[in-house]
């Protein structure tokens, strides 16, 4: 045990406990709003939307710790942005306690495909080249988003570029801690940061009896299995190939997902999955250079989820505090790394160069068809066209 924690502490840097702490950022701050609207459509008061604050910034956060120090590699894990997306527009005619049996349901199917293997067998048969376009097609409008973010807000973004381009050239390992403490105090001195919201209330995690409808168990439980699955357990996986990390098992972290949905469903905690976008920046080169010490970014990031979920309220308000551009910009630069080693991955190889290049164009798209993501659909079209092209 004290090795383990002395390896823990020698592995840690600085550049990793910041991309941690990003990622966590970018996912409360953009995706907080969905949750909110998913919880409210049920019919949960504040304290019970406290409650799925909780359950979900612990869930993340333990899976994440749990996982990334036993493979020791970034395993993030996340809730599912596109499942609170449905629910949000699903759960009005559900009651609470429906709600939650619907989350245990979807926990079941995705522990029973993860124990069965299923999964891991699909992702398997993707070529690496398919997996990173895919990837990138999901990264690029965050790259993107910078330059959105400088024409809205050119003061704050300008000085967050011109940080990191100097600072990828003098200090790399540093760039996104630089970027990040730039971007705050710009933002400070520009009056922009809404701090005056923010309180130190705990939340406090209620448990709720599940009911189980058949209507909404496949009305609402089966499409939030299939739209986590394909939409972010999917991208999950890519991530973890194209940074390199092809020896992962794939199903027991599909397990643990399960596992954990089902463990802090009846609080709220309504899916969990392997994260795509959040995840990009935990393995990239600016979290570690070392692949190996990457870990730590998937311990910090649970970490900090923990905290998020035992302050509640306290940290959402934290993270609402930063203003749009400061969270679109930060992102994207901190993806700029993950986006260029997709598209190299994504087009190095001659033989699945056409299909890798559909598959980048349609994820890219953000098409969607039958309420499924992009991700999924430029997946399919990419491995019809290695299909088509092998005969």
């Amino acid at each position: 045990m004290n090795i383990a924690l002395k390896n823990l502490i020698s592995d840690c840097s600085l550049s990793a406990i910041v991309a941690g702490f990003i990622a966590v950022l970018i996912g409360f701050a953009s995706a907080m709003a969905i949750v909110f609207q998913a919880a409210t459509a049920a019919g949960a008061n504040q304290a019970i939307i406290e409650s799925w604050v909780w359950a979900l910034g612990l869930g993340m956060g333990i899976s994440s710790i749990g996982l990334s120090i036993w493979y020791k590699k970034p395993i993030i894990i996340a809730w599912s942005t596109p499942g609170a997306a449905l629910l949000a527009t699903s759960l009005t005619n559900s009651s609470m306690e429906q709600a939650i049996g619907i989350f245990l349901f979807v926990g079941f199917l995705i522990l029973i495909v993860g124990l069965s293997g299923w999964f891991a067998k699909l992702t398997s048969v993707i070529p690496l080249p398919i997996a990173a376009a895919m990837l990138a097609g999901i990264l690029v409008q965050f790259g993107i988003g910078i330059f959105s973010s400088l024409q809205s807000s050119p003061l704050l973004v300008g000085i967050m570029l011109s940080t990191y381009l100097l600072s990828k050239r003098l200090l790399p390992r540093y760039a996104i801690a630089l970027i990040l403490v730039v971007g705050v105090l710009v933002a400070y001195f520009q009056q922009s940061l809404q701090l005056s919201a923010l309180t130190t209330s705990f939340a406090s995690p209620i448990f709720i009896v599940p009911e189980f409808s058949i209507s909404a168990l496949i009305g609402i439980g089966i499409p939030l299995f299939v739209v986590t699955m394909t939409s972010q357990n999917l991208p999950g996986v890519a991530v973890l190939k194209a940074s390199g990390y092809q020896d992962q098992p794939v199903s027991p972290l599909i397990s643990a997902t399960g596992l954990t949905t089902l463990l802090f469903a009846p609080f709220g905690g309504f899916t969990f999955n392997l994260a795509a976008i959040t995840a990009a920046i935990c393995t990239s080169e600016e979290s570690h250079p070392d692949p190996k010490k990457r870990y730590i970014a998937g311990v910090s990031s649970g970490t900090f989820n923990i905290v998020a979920g035992v302050f509640g309220s306290a940290l959402v308000g934290l993270f609402a505090a930063f203003p749009v551009a400061l969270v679109s910009a930060l992102a994207g630069l901190a993806l700029i790394g993950a986006i260029g080693s997709s598209l190299k991955s994504a087009a190095e190889s001659n033989q699945y160069r056409d299909a890798a290049i559909i598959t980048f164009l349609v994820t890219a798209s953000g098409m969607s068809f039958f309420g499924i993501a992009s991700a999924f659909w430029g997946l399919v079209l990419g491995m019809l066209t290695v299909f088509l092209s092998n005969k």
